[in-house]
C-alpha cells in the first residue's frame, strides 16, 4: 500500500474504534510490522500537531487513539451536553495515587496503607473509569487486583504510568516522621 493509503487506513481504524487501539491491531489492519506501524502513527501525530486542528492522536501505553483536543472540550459540552465532568475528592485522589503507584493492588492493601475503609472511593474510581480490575490475586477468596485504565492515562495526560512523577525518598521519610509525630500527639491527649 502506498503511504497515503496506509495513513488513511490507520486514521479510519482509529476513528471507527473510538477507544485506544493497540499497535498490534493497527499493524494487522495495514499489513505491516509493529515498528513500521508505530513510526507511521508517530509521523501522523506530528502532522496533526503541526496543523493544530480539532483532532489529535494520543499514545496510551502501547496503543493510539484519535480524539478531540482538550481546548475544544467546552464547545463539545455546549453541543452534546456531555460527557460529565467529575470532581475527585481528596480521598479519591489519595486512593487513586495508591493504585497508580502500587498497581496491581487489592482493596485490603489500599486500606492497609490508608488505615481506613476505602470501598466508596474505589467504587467511585471504577465508576469514573479511572481504575479497573487488573486480575485476581492467587489467594483465598481471589481478591480483585486494581490498576489504572486508559481513561486514567488520558485524563492525567501521560502515555504510561512510567511517566508519573517519581516519589522522592526524602519526602517519604519526612511524611512518615510527620505521621508518627501526629500519632504520638494523639496518644498523649
Amino acid at each position: 500500500m502506498e503511504l497515503e493509503k496506509l495513513e488513511a487506513t490507520i486514521e479510519a481504524v482509529l476513528f471507527a474504534m473510538g477507544n485506544a487501539v493497540s499497535v498490534e491491531k493497527i499493524a494487522t489492519a495495514i499489513g505491516h510490522d509493529t515498528e513500521t506501524t508505530r513510526k507511521l502513527v508517530h509521523q501522523m501525530m506530528d502532522r496533526y500537531n503541526q496543523r493544530e486542528g480539532g483532532l489529535e492522536i494520543i499514545e496510551l501505553d502501547d496503543a493510539f487513539q484519535l480524539c478531540t483536543r482538550r481546548e475544544y472540550y467546552d464547545a463539545l459540552i455546549r453541543v452534546a451536553k456531555q460527557p460529565k465532568k467529575y470532581v475527585l475528592t481528596d480521598v479519591q485522589l489519595e486512593v487513586l495515587s495508591i493504585v497508580a503507584y502500587k498497581q496491581p493492588v487489592t482493596r485490603q492493601e489500599v486500606e492497609k496503607i490508608r488505615g481506613v475503609n476505602s470501598d466508596h472511593a474505589l467504587n467511585r474510581l471504577v465508576e469514573y473509569g479511572l481504575i479497573g480490575e487488573a486480575g485476581r490475586l492467587d489467594a483465598p477468596g481471589k481478591p480483585i487486583l486494581f490498576g489504572t485504565t486508559e481513561e486514567f492515562l488520558r485524563n492525567f495526560g501521560v502515555r504510561s504510568t512510567e511517566e508519573l512523577p517519581s516519589i522522592q525518598p526524602d519526602l517519604v521519610e519526612e511524611m512518615k516522621s510527620e505521621a508518627e509525630e501526629e500519632v504520638q500527639l494523639k496518644l498523649n491527649l
